[in-house]
């Protein structure tokens, strides 16, 4: 099949989001400038730069009361988030945090999760998570948006701090085994690192 993105595409759901994976999940942990603590997951993340790290996160559409969503929204007030890794064994957790809460809400307390102090940054870090990154905003980006009450943003910080649990640290290597990173599929489908296989690059 083929079809133009501007025209319907035929299928039960659209298939977009599910033809451009696995997608890494940014567990975006950030504070307002009142210090009111918020944490949520968004399925378009990744790293972008290595020399110095850079991630990004995409807060696409509005927060229900309002502007942008919280994580942007106080990524660009404070100029601090953390990434926090999702693992299987949190992935109930990091769903639950996903609701949508009013702005002074607290998806560590409505998850059961426990806030911990980051070193650099303010936001504070999933202690369950073995892995954290907290960095420092370097901008938003606003993108085209089909529907103008649903802004496409995205979110680009330096990383200034990693946070690795030695559990998942073995001969030197991250063990990806052992760490079982989850990654989002499309639609309510997501998948885990359980399996690792190696190539090495030709030699020019």
């Amino acid at each position: 099949m083929f079809y133009e993105t501007h025209n319907h595409h035929g299928l039960k759901r659209d298939p977009f989001k599910s033809l451009v994976v696995p997608r890494p999940i940014g567990w975006i942990s950030s504070q307002d400038t009142a210090g009111r603590v918020n944490l949520a997951p968004y399925s378009f993340f990744n790293a972008v730069a290595s020399n110095p790290p850079v991630v990004m996160f995409s807060a696409n559409g509005a927060h229900y009361e309002g502007g942008l969503k919280d994580s942007a929204k106080n990524a660009e007030e404070t100029g601090e988030f953390v990434c926090n890794l999702a693992t299987f064994e949190l992935r109930e957790k990091m769903n639950v945090s996903s609701a949508s809460l009013p702005r002074d809400g607290n998806e560590f307390l409505v998850a059961g999760l426990t806030p911990a102090a980051s070193r650099l940054v303010k936001p504070p870090r999933v202690a369950e998570s073995p892995v954290h990154l907290e960095c420092l905003w370097i901008k938003t980006v606003p993108l085209p948006s089909n529907n103008p009450d649903e802004p496409n943003t995205v979110v680009f910080g330096q990383v200034v701090g990693i946070h690795i649990s030695d559990a998942i640290i073995k001969d030197g290597i991250i063990d990806m085994t052992v760490l079982r990173p989850i990654a989002r599929l499309g639609y309510m489908d997501y998948t885990v690192v359980d399996n690792v296989f190696s190539m090495n690059r030709p030699e020019v």
